[in-house]
This record gives structure tokens, C-alpha cells and sequence, in this order.
């Protein structure tokens, strides 16, 4: 059963994983749900556990092709929301039927693109136009709504008495990262920026809370553009899948060349699911 279908609590499998002759254990948040699932599921699990009564309408924005807005959709989808979501206008002539797109059209999704000039000012204003039967999520959930499904996380890695007391998440907006740092001050959290770099990322983290001294920020020489296609990215993302476990190809390829290039021993990597997103990036290398 679905976990949009219920407001079960759910404590995702740790799975030991070889890879490059190297231990890892892998967090299988990928396995909670086919649509909300990975650091989706966490952001977002004080409104999965919210009374649909409670709202009618779910409100946030940002990529056209963003896996929070298909894990959005799906869970209004199930709740009978309406889901309203705000992008930048693009062309999306040539998105792919299996895109989060049409994924999260197929879920229902009101989208309303909006022109350059227009978007900045509009979003900025969002916050202040919500009603009490409208609920906002900011791009990607970041923000303090999220911070009771990653301390669920947190107590999760915790219970698992690992000996090894280092985690990998790869970050957006950081929030994930960020919030794990906080609740497990005895472990080291390595993450690295899939957007913008290390300055562009402290800024989002500090804007939620001060950044601890246990958050490890990996850089790499090479400046790596979000959503591009790399050969590189490809390479590790099909090394990774003939190991056994299947990685989404916008966030994990970089953290995992950074885990590989600037640290040893085993480390608990946490799997942010984003595989919806797959078929597109998959496309977009064939071509």
C-alpha cells in the first residue's frame, strides 16, 4: 500500500553496499513510496500527517521538472487537494509523457507559468497572500516544516547503531542536510551543492538556522552546472545500478564522486529517491 494512503510512520530499511571495492550502507528512503519518497517523503511528512480537513488547497513552486512537485502532486492527489504550482515560463514542448511534468499533470496539477519579471516578485509576495484553508510549500520543502520528518530520520540513523558515525545527503536547498547536522551533533554529515556552490548553498542553509560545525560542504574543482548531463555522472550512475541499487541522476552522481575522491572508510549514505526524474535526464544522454 501506498504510504500516501496512510498516516503510517515509516522506518525505511539500511542496506549494506559495496561499490569501488569500498563499504557504504545506504538509507533506503527510495523504498518508502514509488512518488513521495527519499528527502520528499521527509520534507513533507508534517503534511502527509495533516488532517485533509484541515486545508483544501497546497500552493509552492519552482522547476518545471522538480521532484517535489510530482511528490506534491501525488500526495494532494490522494488527500483531494488542489494543487496549484508556480514555475518560470519554458518551453516544455519536448518533455517526455513518463517527465515529472506530465507525471504530476496526470496527479491533478494546476500549473501556472509565469514570465521572468513577473516570477521573482510574484513568489516573494506568496507568503502573504495564503488564506487559512491554503497551505504554502516553499521550492523544494525547504523551511521549518520540515524538521519533524528529518529528526524522524534523524532517530532512525540513530536507532540503527552504526559504528561509523558519518552520512551523505546531497543538497538543494540543504535542508535536509542542514536539519540531520543539527539533530546528530555526535556524526559528521558530508553534502555537497547540486545548485550553485558552497556560497550560493550556505545562504539557503542560514536563512533556516545557523550551520554547525559537524555539516562538511564537499567542492569539486570542476564547476558542474545543475541538470546538465555529464559523462562522468552517467558513468557512476550505471556503476552504481549494476551494484545493485538505483540512484537518481541530478543529485547523487556528484556527492558520490566527491565521497569517492575526498573520503574513506564507510560511510551511511542517505538515498534522496528523485528517480521519477530518470527517464528524462536517461533521455536527455541518449540524445
Amino acid at each position: 500500500m501506498s504510504i500516501l494512503t496512510t498516516n503510517t510512520q515509516v522506518n525505511s530499511p539500511i542496506e549494506e553496499f559495496t561499490f569501488k571495492q569500498r563499504k557504504f550502507y545506504v538509507k533506503r528512503d527510495d523504498l518508502i513510496d514509488p512518488f513521495l519518497s527519499g528527502n520528499k517523503y521527509r520534507k513533507l511528512f508534517s503534511l502527509i500527517t495533516l488532517d485533509k480537513l484541515c486545508i483544501d488547497t497546497v500552493i509552492s513552486y519552482g522547476g518545471v521538472q522538480s521532484n517535489a512537485m510530482v511528490a506534491l502532486a501525488a500526495l494532494c492527489s490522494q488527500k483531494n487537494w488542489r494543487f496549484i504550482y508556480y514555475t518560470k515560463k519554458v518551453d516544455i514542448s519536448h518533455f517526455l509523457q513518463s517527465s515529472n511534468y506530465h507525471i504530476a499533470l496526470r496527479f491533478g496539477m494546476q500549473h501556472k507559468a509565469l514570465d521572468m519579471p513577473i516570477y521573482r516578485d510574484f513568489i516573494a509576495s506568496l507568503s502573504l497572500s495564503i488564506d487559512e484553508r491554503s497551505y504554502l510549500v516553499h521550492q523544494g520543502g525547504a523551511g521549518h516544516d520540515a524538521l519533524p520528518g528529518i529528526r524522524q530520520l534523524a532517530h532512525e540513523i540513530r536507532e540503527a547503531g552504526l559504528k561509523d558515525k558519518r552520512l551523505a545527503t546531497p543538497s538543494g536547498t540543504g535542508t535536509t542536510a542542514l536539519y540531520l547536522a543539527k539533530e546528530l551533533p555526535d556524526f559528521t554529515v558530508f553534502t555537497t551543492p547540486s545548485i550553485g556552490d558552497k556560497t550560493y548553498l550556505l545562504k539557503q542553509m542560514s536563512a533556516l538556522e545557523k550551520v554547525p560545525d559537524n555539516l562538511k560542504i564537499l567542492e569539486s574543482s570542476k564547476k558542474y552546472h545543475f541538470a546538465k548531463p555529464y559523462p562522468e555522472f552517467y558513468k557512476l550512475y550505471m556503476q552504481l545500478k549494476e551494484c545493485g541499487i538505483e540512484f537518481d541522476l541530478l543529485y547523487a552522481p556528484k556527492l558520490w564522486k566527491l565521497l569517492l575522491e575526498n573520503t574513506d572508510g564507510e560511510i551511511l549514505y542517505i538515498h534522496s529517491g528523485g528517480l521519477t526524474g530518470n527517464a528524462s535526464m536517461l533521455a536527455r544522454y541518449a540524445r
